[in-house]
């Protein structure tokens, strides 16, 4: 009776996926195999992400020196930048990740399979040879001695060693173990960045202009100068930038965050060190600024080229190899997926900016601390994503789902921890960003809904790692028009009926929706994750 009580039990489970969401719930902050395999992926992760922030405030800093005209045009130019470089490249580092993940596990198992067959073999050539060996001691000693004097110290014979694995065949091992990886989709990656990064130099050189006209910034006003000048600089720095970041997909997918974060830092102090250099020492002001800015994203670039260029090898030897129309019908679903996700955000400054100047200042620092605190999640969601992928090429669907639950969980805890050190940051920290009363007194308004929603924030973003690892694309892209369409509707409608406050609920509700539609596959058993059941 017991045992039927167990089965039924596990039956009724399965019949409800949205279970799973719940599974293992209280060691979901438990450091077993698991949770150190997230955590050693999502750290570093996430202080890469970071840095680059963090550096651009200090670069901020320092061109906040020459005038206030100059640090407003350089911030409507790195707005700008950042905007289209994010179209441009997001959909490719996501799809990177995923497709690397998935090739480097089935290069694992193909190794592992062969290696298991190399040992049969290595085993029956042994015993063969020995058999060989002595019916020799028993006809010639003097044989039997030269050919003991044939073979390697561990007792393998040379002939053999085509047939046996690595560390079986030792005289040829250390030219075997320096074999780089065959992953196709490191060099599709690689040519699609670098194409991408010429195109948005092209775009931003010629375009500048009218391209920051929609920015605000008009013929006749004195930033018009100073943004031509450093955005011009900075899109020549485009494709350092876009190939940096599509060699990041690439490490993610191979479960190493850890070189990128190395190679950032390097950059970025790189960078603050050459600011004053460039800016005051030669006297180039905010030119010096940018230039400093794209030397230390090449830096970047090159340090990342040659760490990867020692593990894998990227010159396939056909175009076949390079799968253009696996990445192009991805990569354009992604694309819409971004556009979606950027309309109710974009929108919404836009409406903040019709209630007027103290408004406006209030929305933009509540907003910047709001997409500032989703770094953490982002990191979680590229471990969720690279493991996640990997597990699904091994068939592991029990890894799959393990994951899954474990990084939406600790996704909450995060969002809850976020939360509460934003919401009493903002509410008596203010003053570092404005000494204006009334913008403080709005700012304590919108901090209920930027703590308040943190935790919803980090389902939304780490849902979509979990989505991306499970190769769900389609679904992603489709989901989040529907969401961006619902969230439109009820912007526009909460601005009418409570202005600031209506803005910011309507933002709660589109991350409420986001997190729902990217949850829903798994809650449903819908999709790729079909098998919960089965």
């Amino acid at each position: 009776m017991a045992e039927e009580g167990v089965a039924t039990f596990t039956q009724a489970k399965w019949n409800f996926p949205v279970l799973v969401l719940f599974k293992d719930a209280w060691i979901v902050l438990k450091l077993d195999t698991l949770g150190r395999e997230i955590l050693s992926i999502a750290l570093p992760a996430a202080m890469a992400l970071a840095a680059d922030p963090i550096a651009s405030l200090i670069d901020t800093m320092f061109i906040g020196r020459i005038g206030p005209v100059e640090i407003a045009a350089v911030g409507v130019s790195i707005a700008l930048f950042n905007q289209v470089s994010k179209v441009a490249i997001f959909p490719l580092v996501s799809i990177t990740t995923s497709f690397v993940a998935e090739e480097e596990t089935i290069e694992k198992m193909n190794i592992k399979a062969i290696e298991l067959e190399n040992q049969k073999n290595a085993t029956e050539e042994r015993t063969i040879d020995d058999v060989k060996l002595q019916n020799m001691e028993n006809g010639s000693k003097e044989n039997s001695e030269k050919k003991a004097s044939d073979a390697p110290e561990d007792g393998t014979y040379t002939y053999a060693c085509s047939k046996m694995t690595i560390m079986e065949c030792t005289p040829d091992a250390p030219k075997l173990k320096k074999l780089k990886r065959k992953i196709p989709s490191a060099s599709t990656a690689l040519l699609f960045g670098l194409v991408l990064g010429v195109l948005v130099t092209l775009l931003l050189v010629f375009l500048s202009k009218p391209l920051l006209g929609l920015m605000g910034v008009k013929s006749g006003s004195p930033m018009l100068k100073p943004a031509l000048k450093y955005l011009t600089l900075r899109s020549l720095g485009a494709p350092a930038v876009l190939l940096s970041l599509a060699m990041q997909g690439v490490f993610r997918g191979l479960k190493d965050t850890k070189t990128p974060l190395y190679a950032t830092v390097i950059g970025d102090v790189a960078n603050i060190i050459l600011d004053p250099i460039f800016m005051f020492a030669c006297n180039l002001g905010v030119a010096g600024a940018a230039i400093a800015h794209v030397l230390s994203q090449y830096l970047i670039m090159l340090i990342l080229l040659v760490k990867l260029m020692n593990q894998v090898n990227l010159l396939p030897l056909s175009t076949k190899a390079l799968q253009f129309n696996r990445f192009l019908k991805n990569g354009s679903l992604l694309l819409f997926k971004v556009i979606a996700a950027t309309i109710p955000v974009t929108l919404a400054a836009s409406l903040a900016a019709r209630l007027g100047a103290t408004p406006m200042a209030a929305f933009q620092i509540c907003l910047q601390v709001w997409l500032t605190s989703s770094l953490l999640s982002d990191g979680l969601a590229v471990a969720g994503q690279a493991i996640i992928a990997s597990s699904f090429a091994e068939k592991d669907n029990e890894k799959a789902t393990a994951t899954a639950s474990r990084v939406l969980q600790m996704g909450v805890v995060m969002g809850l921890g976020v939360g509460l050190l934003v919401g009493l940051g903002l509410q008596f920290g203010s003053g570092v960003f404005t000494k204006d009363i009334n913008v403080k007194h709005i700012i304590s308004i919108g901090v209920l809904f930027v703590a308040g929603t943190q935790p919803i924030n980090s389902i939304a973003f780490v849902i979509d790692g979990v989505n991306f690892g499970a190769s769900d694309y389609a679904y992603s892209a489709y989901s989040m028009i529907f969401v961006s369409i619902g969230s439109i509707g009820s912007l526009m409608a909460l601005y009418i009926v409570a202005g600031f406050i209506g803005i910011w609920s309507a933002l709660a509700i589109f991350m409420a929706l986001r997190a729902i539609a990217g949850t829903w596959r798994i809650a449903t058993g819908t999709g790729p994750w079909s098998f919960l059941r089965q």
